[in-house]
């Protein structure tokens, strides 16, 4: 019998070693790419122009950097946001979550939150989809998860500043006020639809997984330290899945951010033709940039006498609506969704770069 109890002992110690060196690779892990994630812009500067010898004036360097830039900062997010999600989702109570916001009337209080907590995440549009896998998986209402997808890409606090420097209060409060408006009413629009159907068979094998796995934790009350092993391998699993999708959505907007020159676009929306916001919105829609990026092209397009309104129309498609945005989404959605999403916000925006257009 006490042989038995000290093999029992070594056994406990060799495992509390394991699992203490593995919580220590993974905290390496962690630190690594934040590190990573903050020197990345440098990094990327220093291979582009210096190790490839690259010019950042060509349209060639512009695409290869930010093909190369925006891959590995959405890659670098996509498994920090899957393994902070995992975390949440095997502590956090979701299932009470999850019935609180489908039978409490909160009377568009929970679309009003997710909006603004999309104005205050600095993500792009392909940035902000892992943190909206995390919300699918943790079987948050669909159109609470859209609320915040819409405003996410198009609000921040940059792109804010920077609007406000250059075109005044009025038109800030405009945009901003906007954007978390839009989330909100697309977002319940969206959810009244009841379109959690047209997500995909890889969305509902995720949350099915995570409510097994979770029920079996609670159980066995698995502790944090045996828990991450598979919380990390289910992060790299979810960068595995995506990984050619975000390839192919980033080579797709690093072809149009590099070739497609500034002047193609002022020379058809510096008008007051009434199909000027409408088009303006449909060639946006093969861009990809952020908005704190594409604030200083929307002032380049109002100083060549393109419409405040529909400038900001077609900044918000840019930044809202944008083929590798599409090409992400497929992984989670299939395409009616898609569809279905993308046509919803395309004439959202279409309505406020008219209405812009009345009042500024």
């Amino acid at each position: 019998m006490r042989k038995k109890n000290h093999f029992s002992e070594r056994e406990s110690v060799f495992k509390d070693k394991t699992s203490c060196g593995y919580l220590i690779m993974v905290s390496l892990l962690v630190v690594f790419l934040a590190i990573l994630y903050h020197y990345l812009p440098s990094l990327v500067d220093w291979f582009a122009y210096d190790f490839l010898t690259l010019s950042s004036t060509t349209h060639l360097g512009k695409s290869i950097h930010f093909f190369l830039y925006d891959t590995i900062k959405i890659m670098i997010l996509l498994f920090l946001i899957s393994g902070v999600m995992g975390i949440v989702n095997a502590y956090f109570p979701v299932d009470r979550l999850r019935v609180f916001l489908t039978t409490k009337k909160l009377y568009g209080l929970e679309y009003l939150m997710a909006s603004f907590f999309g104005a205050v995440t600095p993500f792009c549009s392909c940035s902000s989809i892992p943190l909206f896998i995390g919300f699918v998986k943790g079987g948050i209402p669909l159109g609470v998860t859209f609320a915040y997808l819409i405003t996410s890409p198009l609000v921040n606090e940059v792109a804010v500043a920077m609007f406000l420097g250059l075109f005044g209060f009025k038109a800030t409060l405009i945009y901003a006020g906007s954007g978390i408006l839009m989330g909100v009413i697309g977002g319940y629009i969206l959810g009244k639809m009841r379109l959690d159907k047209y997500l995909s068979d890889w969305v509902k094998q995720i949350q099915d997984n995570a409510m097994a796995e979770n029920e079996v934790w609670s159980e066995e009350r698995t502790t944090f330290v045996d828990r991450l092993p598979i919380i990390i391998k289910e992060a790299w699993g979810i960068v595995r899945s995506v990984l050619l999708y975000v390839i192919i959505g980033i080579a797709i907007g690093a072809a149009m951010h590099g070739y497609v020159p500034e002047d193609f676009f002022t020379e058809y929306l510096s008008t007051d033709k009434w199909y000027a916001v409408p088009l303006a919105v449909i060639l946006a829609v093969p861009m990809y940039a952020n908005a704190a990026g594409i604030v200083p092209v929307i002032q380049v397009f109002v100083a060549k006498g393109v419409p405040l309104g529909t400038a900001i129309a077609f900044m918000m498609a840019v930044v809202g609506l944008s083929l590798p945005e599409a090409t992400l989404l497929k992984k989670v959605m299939q395409w009616q969704l898609v569809a279905i999403f993308f046509g919803t916000i395309t004439l959202f925006i279409i309505l406020l770069g008219f209405l812009f257009n009345m009042v500024l």
